[in-house]
């Protein structure tokens, strides 16, 4: 038995169709780049998907912690800020989080990282701005540890993509 389907049956099961269709390729848009960054471990509501610059005042700090020589730790080791009056700053706990929770420490998430990077066609939001510069900044300290060349060249080949993906999201449009 073939049961017909009515013209309204037929665009309501279009539009759900299309609806779904749509969906999916918004979710794929709004795919995060950083998806640590809405799971911070610390457990306080305040430091999901934490941003630490807000203000000029944010981004002259940031670069005066990185002039002072600030390491941002790997799996094994905490984010270290030289200078003892910038590391007691309270917005510098936000910069900790995100440099120890959020940021990609591994040449597999780096590069992972880099790839959705290069195949990104819209500029990148200030927040995933600020966390790709902090990761080259991590990848750049590790490449300058690392003494096994061969895995010196996969860290460079990683850090230069990054690099890439900032120079690309700072050109004008």
């Amino acid at each position: 038995m073939c049961a017909r389907i009515s013209m309204t049956q037929w665009w309501a099961l279009l539009a759900v169709v299309y609806l779904s269709i749509h969906w999916a390729a918004t979710q794929h848009h709004r795919k995060a780049l950083y998806p640590s960054a809405h799971r911070i471990r610390r457990g306080t509501h305040t430091l999901i998907n934490p941003t630490f610059q807000r203000s000029v005042e944010d981004v002259n700090l940031l670069f005066e912690i990185l002039l002072a020589g600030m390491q941002i730790g790997d799996e094994e080791h905490a984010t270290v800020i030289p200078d003892e009056e910038l590391a007691s700053l309270r917005s510098v706990e936000k910069l900790e989080v995100i440099c120890e929770d959020v940021l990609p420490k591994s040449l597999p998430e780096i590069r992972r990282l880099a790839a959705e990077l290069a195949q990104r066609r819209r500029p990148l939001g200030w927040q995933d701005f600020e966390r790709t510069v902090l990761t080259l900044v991590y990848a750049t300290q590790t490449v300058a540890k690392i003494t096994n060349q061969h895995q010196r060249d996969l860290w460079t080949d990683a850090l230069v993509q990054l690099f890439k993906a900032v120079q690309r999201d700072l050109k004008p449009s």
